[in-house]
């Protein structure tokens, strides 16, 4: 069972969105990737490629969390978070 923890980059977005976003991003974490037996079967996944190879996504509406599965320790890194125009420019 994987365990979900934040950067403090990705706090700090969170702690920056409108009080729905936020509930509504951090209900899909809770339901979703915490206690996850494998992350890469979630839905709205995707493993991101170029400069940013090694990182997945999930898509929630119009919002992307930017993580990375740590195997061997069966953690889910969350690096990022934001709207989908602007979280892949950081």
């Amino acid at each position: 069972m994987y365990q979900v923890h934040y950067s403090k980059k990705a706090f700090k977005q969170l702690e920056k969105l409108d009080v729905p976003t936020r509930k509504k991003i951090y209900s899909w974490i809770s339901k979703n990737l915490v206690g996850c037996s494998d992350p890469y079967r979630v839905p709205n996944f995707k493993e991101l490629k170029g400069d940013k190879r090694g990182y997945i996504r999930y898509r929630v509406g119009t919002y992307r969390i930017i993580c990375e599965v740590i195997n061997n320790e069966l953690t889910i890194l969350v690096i990022n978070i934001g709207h989908r125009k602007e979280v892949y420019k950081k």
